[in-house]
């Protein structure tokens, strides 16, 4: 939980140094930081497929899932939805910051992924470098709809807990081949993200966000009939 406590207090103290700066952060500013996340969480993604992959026993997999998890999430529109939500609660200023602020920190890939990891492997880099990106966020935000944006924390703390505490009870059935095609499906889409924040290509990474859950149902059909 060492992850999530810290991810939750740079949430904290992001809002409160934007709300308290907002007036000495510049728009240029603003922007230069947006482009050092982009490089760094398209750097982190890269990186987990790289480690991963050379250990994957089945390469194509993650192909297969991000073809399927893309198509379901384009059927289901998740990107859309997400939209359409965002401007159903944005009759004020603080609402509309809350609900993208909210949707941000806790539909990202590393806040889905590093809770995982940190329960399963006690590894914390996935949500160290969230809470690193969620710092600069959080002040940004701040800085424009102002201190209320603290209300977000409390919201990531519950979910990232319930998948920590999820992923504790389920450890000894999770094999360590499907936590690495996950793994190399969640670079890819923090890749995808980073992009995105860099305005290189929007790859609707929300819409692939079911291609997670490929390598586990796999798994599981592979376990059932013991393939």
């Amino acid at each position: 939980m060492l992850g999530t406590l810290i991810n939750t207090a740079t949430i904290i103290a992001g809002s409160a140094i934007g709300h308290y700066a907002k007036k000495i952060i510049k728009p240029k500013w603003q922007k230069a930081m947006f482009t050092a996340m982009g490089l760094a969480a398209t750097a982190l993604g890269f990186n987990a497929v790289s480690n991963n992959l050379p250990k994957s026993q089945y390469p194509v997999l993650f192909i297969i899932s991000l073809a399927i998890g893309g198509l379901i999430g384009t059927i289901l529109d998740i990107d859309g939805r997400f939209d359409r939500l965002v401007s159903r609660l944005s009759s004020s200023k603080l609402s509309q910051g809350l609900s993208t602020g909210i949707l941000l920190y806790c539909i990202g890939t590393l806040s889905i992924v590093g809770p995982v990891m940190s329960a399963l492997r006690g590894d914390n880099t996935y949500l160290f470098t969230n809470a690193t990106l969620d710092l600069v966020t959080s002040a940004v935000l701040a800085a424009t709809y102002g201190i209320g944006m603290i209300l977000a924390a409390p919201v990531l703390f519950v979910w990232q807990a319930c998948i920590y505490m999820l992923a504790r009870l389920s450890g000894n059935f999770i094999p360590a081949d499907m936590l690495t095609e996950i793994t190399i499906v969640g670079g890819i889409l923090i890749a995808s993200s980073g992009l995105k924040i860099l305005e290189i290509k929007d790859c609707k990474t929300l819409n692939m966000l079911p291609a997670l859950l490929i390598p586990a149902i796999f798994f599981a059909i592979k376990s059932l009939f013991k393939i």
